[in-house]
C-alpha cells in the first residue's frame, strides 16, 4: 500500500480536516520502515479519538527497573481512552453501546449466565420524568401530525409581561424546543436540585416498590424478586428523566443467585399497578438549603410510562408492548449520551466559567448558573464540622454543576439482571488474544511456569495521537478493519 492511493476514511477526514496540514505527518509516518509494526501496535486504540499514552517500567526489586516500552514504537503504549460519551470519542462510545445492548438484552432474552426462560417472566418498560418547573416550547406529534406548541384561547400574560401562548408547530431540530416560556418564571434553582437528588428519588422508589411487592408476595404464600436496568437521559429541557427494565423473578430460598420463574399469582397486571403506585407515593424532603431552609419536595412527575416487553417479531404490537430487541437498543443508545442533548458540552466548571455564563442570558447558562450558586458554601459557615457538612452534601453541586446538578450514574443495574460490563470486557480481551477465558495463566506466571514478583508502574505520558498524520492512519486502518468484520458478518449470516 502506497501513500499516493490510500483512502482516509470520514473518521479520518473529520480529524486531518484540510489535507494539506496531514500530509507531511502521514508520509513520514508511512515510509518508516517501522510502520507495519507501528500499526499492529496502535490497533487496539487505532479508533479512538484521544487514546491515553502511557510509559511502562518493570520494577524487578532490588533496584532494577527496566523500560518495558523502549522497544516499542514512540516508545509508549497506546490505550482507548474508553470514554462512554459519543460528544468525547465516537468509537469508545460505540463499544460501551454495544456492551451495554448485550447486557440488556441478556436480561430480557436469556444467555451470558442468564437462563433463556427469562422470556416468560413479567416484564415493563418504565419510564419515569421530572415534574414542571415552568412551562416550556415543546414539540406535539399526534397521529402523524405536529401540534402547536401551547395554542390557547385566552393567553395571559406572565408576571414579566410576556405571553404563556405559542402556535408554532416546532420541527424536531428547533433550538427552541426545551427553552422555557419565560425564562425569569422558570425555576432554575428547583430544576438544579431535583436533578441532584433525582439518584436518591429513584433509589427511595425502588425500595417501596419491593415494599409493596414483598406484602403481596406474603399474602400469596410466594417470594419473588425485582431485577433491573436502568438508563438516564436529558431532556431538551435539560431535566434528568429514567428508562428502566423492570423484571419480576422467583425467588429460591436455597440458592439466592439462581433465576428462576415468578409464582403467576403475581401477575402482570398486579405488578404493573405496583409500579405506579410506588412512583405516585414516593416523595421525600431534601436536606435544608440557606435559599430554602425548609428544603425541596422531590417527587415524580405526572407523565409516565409503563409498557410491557414482549419476545415479538415486530417492534410493537397493537396493545403497545415493545420487542426486547428494541428496548435493548433503546437504552444502550442513552447510556453513551449526557447533556449533549440540553445543548450543554459536558467539562467540568471553574469559577471563571461560571462567571462567563453568569454573563450570559440564555437558558444553559441560567442552567450552570443555578447549580453553582447553589453549591457556593456561605459565608458565615465557619467552623470544620459546617464546612464539612457543606462539602459532603449541597457543595457537591458545584462539582456537578457541568452534569447540570446530576451526578450519578447513567447505566446501572441491580445485581441479578445480566452478566456485568466487566465480565463482557473480559471475554473480549481473551478473544482478541486468542485465549479462551480457562487456559489464561496467572498474570505473574512466567515463561519457565516459576511464580515471579513483578511490578509494573505505569507512568501517564499525554494524551491524544503524537501527529494528525498518525490520526488519519491509525482511524483509517481501524474503519477498514471494522468494514472486513462487517462483510464477514453478512456473509456469515446470509449462509
Amino acid at each position: 500500500m502506497t501513500v499516493s492511493t490510500m483512502t482516509l476514511s470520514p473518521t479520518a477526514k473529520t480529524v486531518v480536516g484540510l489535507g494539506a496540514v496531514a500530509e507531511p505527518d502521514i508520509l513520514r509516518r508511512a515510509s518508516s520502515p517501522d510502520y507495519r509494526w507501528w500499526l499492529a501496535h496502535v490497533m487496539p486504540a487505532a479508533a479512538c479519538s484521544r487514546p491515553v499514552r502511557l510509559r511502562v517500567e518493570a520494577d524487578w526489586g532490588g533496584g532494577d527497573v527496566e523500560r518495558v516500552t523502549d522497544d516499542m514504537p514512540d516508545g509508549l503504549l497506546y490505550v482507548a481512552c474508553k470514554n462512554r460519551r459519543a460528544s468525547v470519542c465516537p468509537a469508545c462510545a460505540e463499544t460501551y453501546r454495544a456492551d451495554t445492548y448485550q447486557l440488556v438484552k441478556a436480561g430480557l432474552v436469556g444467555r451470558k449466565g442468564v437462563p433463556e426462560t427469562v422470556t416468560e417472566h413479567p416484564c415493563f418498560f418504565v419510564t419515569l420524568t421530572a415534574p414542571a418547573f415552568g412551562p416550556v416550547h415543546s414539540r406535539v406529534v399526534s397521529n402523524g401530525q405536529v401540534k402547536p406548541c401551547r395554542p390557547r384561547r385566552y393567553a395571559p400574560l406572565c408576571p414579566h409581561g410576556r405571553s404563556t401562548e405559542c402556535r408554532v408547530r416546532h420541527g424536531e431540530d428547533d433550538s427552541c424546543v426545551g427553552e422555557p416560556i419565560c425564562r425569569d418564571c422558570y425555576d432554575y434553582e428547583a430544576q438544579a436540585v431535583w436533578n441532584f437528588h433525582a439518584g436518591e428519588l429513584w433509589r427511595r422508589t425502588t425500595i417501596t416498590l419491593n415494599r409493596y411487592l414483598k406484602a403481596a408476595a406474603k399474602d400469596r404464600g410466594v417470594q419473588v424478586r425485582l431485577s433491573y436496568a436502568k438508563v438516564a437521559e436529558y431532556q431538551r429541557r435539560g431535566v434528568v428523566h429514567f428508562h428502566a427494565l423492570i423484571r419480576l423473578d422467583g425467588l429460591d430460598p436455597n440458592d439466592l443467585d439462581t433465576i428462576v420463574a415468578p409464582d403467576p399469582s403475581i401477575t402482570p397486571e398486579l405488578l404493573s399497578s405496583l409500579i405506579d403506585t410506588a412512583a405516585t407515593v414516593t416523595r421525600f424532603t431534601t436536606a435544608p438549603h440557606p435559599r430554602r431552609r425548609t428544603g425541596w419536595t422531590m417527587a415524580w412527575g405526572k407523565q409516565r410510562d409503563i409498557r410491557p416487553v414482549h419476545l415479538l417479531a415486530s417492534d410493537h404490537d397493537d396493545r403497545g408492548a415493545l420487542t426486547t430487541t428494541a428496548v435493548a437498543a433503546y437504552l444502550a443508545k442513552y447510556a453513551t449520551k449526557a447533556t449533549e442533548e440540553a445543548g450543554h458540552v459536558s467539562r467540568r466548571l471553574t469559577q471563571l466559567d461560571a462567571n462567563l455564563h453568569a454573563e450570559r442570558d440564555n437558558h444553559q447558562s441560567r442552567q450552570l448558573v443555578a447549580c453553582w450558586r447553589l453549591g457556593q458554601r456561605p459565608f458565615y459557615y465557619t467552623s470544620k464540622q459546617q464546612r464539612t457538612e457543606w462539602a459532603e452534601g449541597w457543595g457537591k453541586l458545584q462539582k456537578w454543576a457541568h452534569m447540570l446538578g446530576f451526578g450519578g450514574h447513567f447505566s446501572t443495574k441491580s445485581r441479578r439482571y445480566s452478566t456485568t460490563l466487566t465480565t463482557l470486557r473480559a471475554v473480549r480481551k481473551a478473544f482478541q488474544r486468542g485465549e479462551h477465558p480457562e487456559e489464561t495463566l496467572p498474570a505473574d506466571a512466567d515463561r519457565d511456569g516459576e511464580q515471579s514478583a513483578v511490578t509494573l508502574n505505569w507512568i501517564f505520558d499525554g494524551v491524544g495521537w503524537l501527529t494528525i498524520g498518525d490520526a488519519a492512519l491509525a482511524n483509517t486502518a481501524a474503519a477498514k478493519a471494522r468494514e472486513r468484520k462487517r462483510v464477514a458478518r453478512e456473509e456469515i449470516e446470509s449462509h
